[in-house]
């Protein structure tokens, strides 16, 4: 999400910066695979000092692994994505702030290389997503605790489960929790070629579910209606589509939506809401234009449309880790079955990060960007 409206700052460095020891860093309880006496190991890592462009902030530093303490588990990640999410993090323009310096990065996935003695639920070679956000995924190897994690089924593809933990989630949870939904019905959004906007395409499909999908106009339009046509669109058309009187005609053929996903704002929001069913709903969980969202008083007054927020961060604070799990798994299920696959990607490797980040941050960006360790 690219906006949030109210800024909270974690005022510890601990989810982000746990593991990572100076030089004479102490040394914890001994751990399956490994040996508490050992030298710490040497990590390379992607480091924020301070908010600001991530072009200049962000430095691939060496540091030193902390030990393996009775309750931690020791993981060498495997792939991590560059996110719109930690692009504002780490400028400083979201809703969750680690304190600084930070290692970048929300999501991603590891195998698990050692665990404590405490620990019950995993062991070495287990595929491991993180929890909550904040965890800091942009490094080779990192010590974290039991509880940061979540195991996965290390037989869904890499790309799946590096970018399974936010995207798909955030998709699912609002296709689920604002309308109730039958196969047959519509649902509109825009940025839907965002990685989330793909994930929405793809569940809906699943839940037979019909989507009007709205992209930004560009040079290689047909292309990427194309891809996302089949990845399960029905419709793909562009803002400036949306926006022309002959729009009405549109929904002779199909049902007004109930459900509208909006990661835009401005105009784009308001076309949306222009598009809804009465008592329809529009979930706004991203910002990307920074104009907030105008909504026209006849429509609310007169189709009683409904206006709503979505941000997986305070989802997880609302459920049990348990709750998580099942989603997690309930995602899983689909990947398995073919009918959720990860978004298109480029992997980069940690030390070319800079390209990445660039890269990320470049408008008509299709191709998700993920660092490979």
């Amino acid at each position: 999400m690219w906006v949030c409206s109210k800024l909270w700052r974690v005022r510890t460095a601990a989810r982000q910066w746990r593991g990572l020891l100076p030089a004479s860093g102490c040394h914890g309880p001994a751990a399956s695979s490994y040996s508490a006496s050992a030298e710490p190991a040497r990590v390379r890592a992607l480091v924020y000092g301070h908010h600001g462009d991530p072009a200049k902030v962000v430095e691939l530093k060496n540091l030193e692994l902390a030990a393996v303490g009775g309750s931690d588990v020791r993981v060498k990640m495997l792939a991590a994505p560059i996110n719109p999410s930690d692009i504002n993090m780490i400028q400083g323009n979201y809703g969750l702030l680690p304190g600084l310096p930070a290692v970048g990065g929300n999501e991603g996935v590891a195998q698990v290389v050692a665990v404590g003695s405490s620990v019950t639920g995993l062991k070495p070679g287990d595929w491991v997503i993180p929890a909550n956000a904040g965890l800091g995924t942009w490094r080779t190897e990192a010590v974290f605790s039991e509880e940061a994690l979540i195991q996965v089924p290390s037989d869904i593809p890499l790309q799946s489960a590096a970018t399974l933990g936010v995207n798909p989630c955030t998709a699912y949870r609002m296709l689920m929790d604002f309308e109730q939904l039958q196969p047959g019905d519509s649902v509109i959004q825009n940025a839907s070629n965002s990685g989330v906007g793909q994930a929405v395409i793809q569940i809906a499909a699943a839940l037979g579910l019909r989507t009007i999908n709205v992209v930004r106009d560009r040079p290689d339009i047909q292309k990427l209606s194309d891809r996302l046509k089949s990845l399960g669109a029905e419709h793909v058309i562009t803002e400036e589509k949306l926006r022309r009187p002959e729009m009405k005609n549109f929904f002779k053929d199909m049902p007004q939506p109930r459900l509208a996903l909006n990661c835009v704002g401005g105009k784009s929001s308001t076309e949306l809401l222009r598009q809804l069913a009465r008592g329809g709903t529009m979930v706004t969980y991203g910002g990307m234009a920074k104009q907030p969202v105008i909504a026209s008083v006849s429509l609310l007054i007169f189709k009683d449309l409904k206006l709503r927020g979505f941000w997986l961060s305070q989802w997880k604070k609302d459920h049990s880790p348990d709750q998580f799990k099942e989603l997690i798994l309930t995602l899983c299920d689909l990947i398995r079955r073919g009918q959720l696959t990860a978004p298109a990607c480029s992997q980069v490797p940690l030390q070319d990060y800079q390209s990445a980040l660039e890269a990320s941050m470049k408008p008509f960006m299709s191709s998700k960007q993920i660092l490979t360790m």
